[in-house]
């Protein structure tokens, strides 16, 4: 696991030692990513670099930039390969005489032998790498197929730069940083930057499976390699034919060769371990394996309602795991939330950032690999929002849209004050009901699609926020999967491509990679997310509950009633925060007289004054105007 940048100056405006100033200075600009070493590499007006968190084979045989053993092929390469063996057994008839253990080398000898299409088709793994092709003169950047592995490109006149991260672009001399007005539409409602595009207008990101190349007249070609959207339509066409419990053991037979692989190391390994389906059943798996004890690391809050350590000890002590649990204060907590707009040099506002690099900070003092069990709520149905529009879906679209705007009208009509005193007086509601009351009144006139929309968006309408800004056409407003499948199997397949990729995968990297930890996501093996869409409804969505095959794979494992609760977010009580220890922090960013442009300071000061006077909670649209507002005043000011 790495950091990687690099320069391919068309123009041929840099010789070989301005390159490797550049490439350097780069490298250095990421340096957190890879503390165990730095390679620079020039090529007559390329240069390729890297910051090296050296994991699989700890020698400098293992070191980047690296060359193919015929000179052909140079690599920065971000990421680890789990079928590298399989992958040398299937290349040794062309007796390779192999220099290293690094799974580097092997992907350059696979790609020496078969062509880069074939490797890509035949690797496993997550990885973000810019390969060059000496003989063509050609730069190709590929991404991993579900986006684990981050990579940007930027192109300023002759020149084309990528990286990691965009700090490492913002170091280029003369780095033109304009924003993209139309990205910042996104991050406001998002809560982050929609792929392509990323917050600089000449910057873009690599997209999950995708493959771009660079020839030296600076024409870009892209191409999918392989595509998300096309396994769900695949497997809806092509579902699975056996039955529950042969499911199951195809699931778990699935999970077990994953977890399996990505065990691999020749660096300590843990766990984050949550007590939830996912991170349990990573956990569960890996003590299967019986490579020698497993340790697992989680934070617990002091406020109710945010704590998941006493779940994460159960299901911990269980499975006899080495245990290490950090319970965290709000000092703790707060006193992170200055560097987040350094640690993410892109707007952000998933607020979860905060104690997931938390937990990766706590997780690195013992250990340098990390199994996390992200993704199983985009493949198995575990959001909220799937069971709703599976429970209440069709019953809502048995009521006239007519009569349902007709009724959110009369709800929006009414005084918000005086709906929050009404109903605080109400026993037996919850907290905010007021609140959540009027949210439900901005879906009902909605239809489906309409509604996973507004769920997914942190503000529902941004137009007022940033009046001059038109906002664009996004993914969300076309169909995946081309008529087939439903409503559910629509935001799971937009789930995949947009919010897992951009939001939870981008949050776990930045998190984990600020102090050098490498992250693996188990259930995001290519193969499973194959396997998933191939599975029924019913073995996702089962008597109201998500996850259901997951959970009977867990079940072999773990009893039930260690696992079994209502969801629980990664979270923090960011409202609270915000009306309380956040608030002067919160003030002078959102002070109107330094309010950056394009936000329009009334409507900010509107919802900030609303949220502090306990009558609605718009912590979330908030957090989103201060990540924007803290990385303004750190980036562009």
């Amino acid at each position: 696991m790495c950091g990687i940048a690099g320069l391919f100056a068309i123009d041929g405006s840099l010789d070989d030692d301005a390159l490797a100033r550049v490439g350097g200075a780069m490298a250095d600009a990421i340096a957190h990513r890879g503390p165990d070493g730095q390679g620079v590499w020039t090529d007559d007006g390329l240069v390729l670099a890297q910051r090296r968190l050296a994991v699989i084979d700890l020698t400098p045989t293992g070191a980047q930039p690296m060359l193919s053993a015929d000179g052909r092929w140079a690599i920065t390469y971000n990421g680890e390969l789990y079928n590298t063996e399989d992958t040398r057994q299937q290349l040794a008839s062309r007796g390779i005489n192999w220099r290293g253990t690094s799974d580097t080398e092997v992907l350059l000898e696979a790609v020496t032998a078969w062509g880069l299409e074939r490797a890509l088709a035949a690797i496993n793994g997550m990885f973000a790498m810019a390969l060059w092709d000496r003989r063509e003169r050609r730069l190709h950047f590929v991404r991993d197929r579900l986006g684990i592995k981050p990579l940007y490109i930027g192109r300023q006149g002759g020149r084309i730069a990528f990286a990691s991260e965009l700090k490492a672009l913002a170091v280029l001399p003369g780095f033109l940083g304009e924003m993209d007005e139309s990205a910042l539409a996104g991050f406001l409602r998002f809560g982050y930057v929609p792929a392509p595009r990323s917050i600089w207008s000449n910057v873009t990101k690599v997209q999950p499976g995708e493959w771009i190349s660079v020839g030296a007249d600076g024409q870009m070609d892209k191409r999918f390699y392989w595509s998300a959207a096309e396994i769900a339509r695949n497997g809806l066409d092509n579902p699975f034919t056996g039955d529950d419990t042969a499911a199951v053991d195809a699931l778990e037979n699935l999970l077990t060769d994953a977890v399996g692989r990505q065990m691999v190391s020749d660096v300590p390994l843990g766990a984050f371990l949550s007590g939830g389906i996912d991170s349990s059943t990573v956990a569960a798996l890996m003590c299967r394996a019986e490579r020698g004890p497993v340790r697992t690391f989680t934070i617990g809050f002091a406020e109710r309602g945010y704590d998941e350590a006493t779940h994460a000890a159960r299901v911990a002590a269980h499975l006899g795991t080495d245990h290490t649990e950090l319970t965290v204060t709000a000092a703790d907590a707060l006193a992170l939330v200055p560097r987040l707009a350094d640690i993410y040099d892109e707007p952000f506002a998933d607020s979860s950032q905060i104690p997931t690099h938390l937990v990766s900070l706590l997780t690195r003092r013992h250990v340098t690999v990390a199994l996390s069990g992200d993704g199983g709520d985009e493949l198995f149905g575990g959001y909220n929002r799937y069971l709703f529009s599976a429970r209440w879906g069709r019953l809502l679209a048995c009521v006239p849209r007519g009569a349902r705007a007709g009724l959110a009208a009369a709800l929006r009509r009414l005084p918000a004050d005086s709906l929050h005193g009404l109903l605080s007086r109400l026993p037996g509601l919850p907290p905010l009901a007021a609140d959540k009351l009027l949210k439900v009144a901005e879906i009902l006139p909605l239809d489906s699609d309409g509604i996973y929309r507004r769920l997914v968006s942190q503000i529902g309408d941004i137009a007022p926020l940033i009046p001059d800004v038109l906002e664009p056409r996004w993914q969300f407003d076309d169909d995946p999967l081309a008529g087939r499948g439903d409503t559910v199997d629509r935001m799971q397949s937009l789930d995949t491509t947009t919010y897992l990729p951009d939001d939870i995968l981008t949050k776990v990297d930045r998190a984990s990679m600020a102090p050098a930890l490498e992250v693996r996501v188990p259930l995001l093996d290519h193969r499973v997310v194959e396997f998933a869409w191939q599975l029924s409804r019913g073995m996702k969505i089962r008597g109201g509950t998500g996850k259901w095959a997951l959970r009977q794979v867990l079940a072999r494992h773990v009893p039930r009633d260690l696992v079994e609760r209502p969801k629980q977010g990664f979270g923090v009580p960011l409202a609270s925060w915000l009306r309380g220890p956040l608030r002067d922090w919160a003030e002078d960013l959102l002070d109107p007289s330094r309010l950056g442009a394009p936000l329009a300071p009334s409507p900010v000061r509107r919802m900030w004054t609303e949220h502090l006077s306990g009558r609605r909670n718009f912590a979330y649209g908030l957090w989103n105007i201060l990540m924007y507002e803290a990385w303004r005043r750190r980036w562009v000011v």
